[in-house]
C-alpha cells in the first residue's frame, strides 16, 4: 500500500526565543536526502529585531498559536500517512504528532529522544519549547493543549536520552534558577512518575536499547513517531547545539551525552521494530554556519 509522506519545514524560533533556530531548520531541510516527498514550508513570522511579548506566561504566545494553527491547516489539507518535520524549536512537534495520533485512532506511539522531557513550564523561563510533550499529553499549557483533539496515552510515550546532571551541575542549575526566580508548579520527574511514563537515560541507551524494544512490544505500538531534539547529543562531539555556544556554555539545564553512532543505531532499530510514521528533528544550532553567514552579511562587496 502506498503511503503518503510529506515533509514540513517550520523555521519557528519563538518557542525557544532564539532567531538562530530559523536558520538551523532551513539548513536541516537542505541537508536531508533528496526524494520525491513534497517539502512544504509552514509560514513563520520572521525575527524583526523586536523582543517577544510575554503573553500570559509564554513569550510570543500569539505568534506561536498562529503558527501552530497554520501547521495544522497544512497537514489537514494534505491528509498524509507519514510526516517529517524539520524545526525549529521543539514546539513544532505539536501539530504533526497530534495529527498522527488522530490518524492512527489514538494509538500512536511516541518516542521522545531528548536530553529534556519537555513536559512542564517554568515561571521565569517563559519559552514554549519546554512544553510540547506536556501539551500532547493534554497537560502543559491549556491554550496549546486544547489544540490536541486526542491526547496521547502516557503508556504510549517513552522518553529516551534524558540527561542526568552531576551533583555539581544540579547545584549550578538550582542556583541559576533561584538567582533568576525560575520556578515550576510540578517538576518533570513528578509528572513522569504521576503519569507512569517510561524513560531511559543516555547511559542506559549506550549499554542497551532493550527497554525500548520491550515497551514497543508490551504496549503493542504499531505506529511510531520519533521526536529527535539534537541536544540529546554530546556537545563536545556535535557542536551545532545551543549547549555548544562558542561564546559561553548554556547552564540552565544539563547537556546531552549520546554519540552519533549510538543515536543512529537507536533510530535504525526503531525502524526495524515497528512502522515509523513520524519524524521530527529540532533545535539545530549550527554555530559555525551562523557566524559565517553573519560575516558574509557584513562584507561590503557582497552587499553592493
Amino acid at each position: 500500500m502506498n503511503q503518503k509522506t510529506i515533509r514540513l519545514l517550520m523555521p519557528q524560533w519563538q518557542g525557544g526565543n532564539n532567531p538562530n533556530y530559523s536558520f538551523g531548520a532551513e539548513l536541516l531541510a537542505w541537508l536531508a536526502p533528496d526524494n520525491d516527498q513534497p517539502l512544504i514550508q509552514v509560514p513563520v513570522q520572521a525575527y524583526d529585531g523586536s523582543p517577544l511579548e510575554n503573553e500570559n506566561g509564554v513569550n510570543g504566545r500569539k505568534q506561536l498559536i498562529e503558527q501552530l494553527e497554520a501547521a495544522q491547516h497544512i497537514i489537514h489539507a494534505h491528509k498524509p500517512d507519514r510526516i517529517v518535520m524539520f524545526g525549529g524549536d521543539c514546539l513544532v512537534e505539536q501539530a504533526p504528532f497530534a495529527y498522527l495520533n488522530e490518524r492512527y485512532n489514538g494509538e500512536l506511539g511516541l518516542i521522545w529522544i531528548d536530553a529534556h522531557s519537555d513536559l512542564v513550564g517554568y515561571v521565569g523561563y517563559d519559552n514554549g519549547h519546554t512544553l510540547p510533550l506536556g501539551n500532547l499529553l493534554g497537560e502543559g499549557d491549556e491554550e496549546f493543549a486544547k489544540h490536541v483533539k486526542i491526547p496521547l496515552k502516557p503508556e504510549n510515550v517513552f522518553i529516551a536520552g534524558l540527561a542526568t546532571p552531576t551533583e555539581q551541575e544540579s547545584e549550578e542549575i538550582s542556583e541559576a534558577f533561584e538567582r533568576l526566580g525560575i520556578t515550576t508548579a510540578e517538576s518533570d520527574t513528578e509528572m513522569i512518575q504521576r503519569l507512569g511514563i517510561k524513560t531511559a537515560g543516555a547511559e542506559e541507551l549506550t549499554r542497551s536499547t532493550q527497554s525500548i524494544k520491550e515497551w514497543i512490544k508490551e504496549s503493542g505500538i504499531k505506529h511510531l513517531a520519533i521526536h529527535l531534539d539534537l541536544d540529546v547529543l554530546d556537545p563536545k562531539a556535535f557542536r551545532s547545539l545551543l549547549f555548544a555556544n562558542p561564546e559561553g556554555p548554556y547552564t540552565f539545564s544539563p547537556a546531552g551525552s549520546l554519540q552519533i553512532p549510538q543515536l543512529l543505531h537507536l533510530l535504525k532499530e526503531l525502524s526495524e521494530e515497528t512502522d515509523v510514521v513520524g519524524l521530527g528533528i529540532t533545535e539545530h544550532m549550527p554555530w559555525d554556519s551562523i557566524n559565517l553567514k553573519n560575516l558574509l552579511g557584513e562584507i561590503p562587496i557582497l552587499n553592493n
